[in-house]
């Protein structure tokens, strides 16, 4: 995945789901359940039991082409894996070795920043979109703060955004949301969860009808 191809399919969808859970294969199932759904811009965290075993089994199944990446991208390490993996592009929780690497691995990165020192750090390490995280900390207020003096850095904020979060931050100029356990809730965990497709209903229908930021 080129690095302009994430940063259209982000802008397209606005939406990044990300998976986190217990067990691998309720975590494989979930990932498969997204993309059914039309989410179909998804990161597995390598936090999850056996990741890169569900990353590897879930491009087999969804092709070559689908917008499948990595999240919890720490080390350089970890990048290699994501990329041996199958994952289309890396995302990690702050500006450490993992964004060069991956970078250097033809992967684009969405990099994990929350000051103006760390955005600038990411954005010239070659990340392709700043992760702003953890998001709940600043809040819709920060993100407006940061596209002041970065008016051409793409933000995805990350952590603790609920539908409600989730607007208001897309109003702000948010290129996107990642959402986890607020969309994912359960069923990465136990492989069942019944409100899931609701879920994914409202955040859907919440992405397709908030303009996308112009700048």
């Amino acid at each position: 995945m080129h690095p302009a191809e994430l940063r259209s399919a982000l802008r397209s969808r606005r939406l990044l789901a990300i998976v986190r859970g217990l067990d691998p294969q309720a975590a494989l199932d979930t990932v498969l359940a997204l993309f059914a759904a039309g989410v179909d811009i998804v990161e597995v965290s390598l936090t999850t039991p056996d990741a890169p075993a569900v990353i590897e089994r879930a491009r087999a199944a969804l092709g070559p082409d689908a917008a499948l990446g990595a999240g919890t991208v720490v080390t350089a390490a970890d990048a290699l894996l994501a990329a041996r993996a199958g994952a289309g592009f890396a995302v990690t929780p702050g500006g450490t070795a993992a964004v060069s690497e991956a970078r250097s691995l033809g992967l684009p990165v969405l990099a994990g920043a929350l000051t103006p020192g760390e955005v600038t750090a990411v954005i010239t390490a070659g990340a392709t979109a700043v992760k702003l995280f953890p998001a709940s900390l600043g809040g819709p207020s920060l993100l407006r703060a940061m596209r002041a003096p970065f008016p051409d850095v793409d933000f995805v904020p990350v952590g603790g955004i609920d539908i409600a979060a989730a607007r208001d931050f897309l109003a702000a100029g948010a290129l996107a949301v990642g959402v986890g356990s607020p969309l994912v809730g359960a069923a990465a965990d136990t492989g069942t969860d019944a409100g899931l497709a609701e879920r994914i209903a409202l955040f859907r229908a919440l992405a397709s009808e908030t303009p996308c930021p112009t700048s």
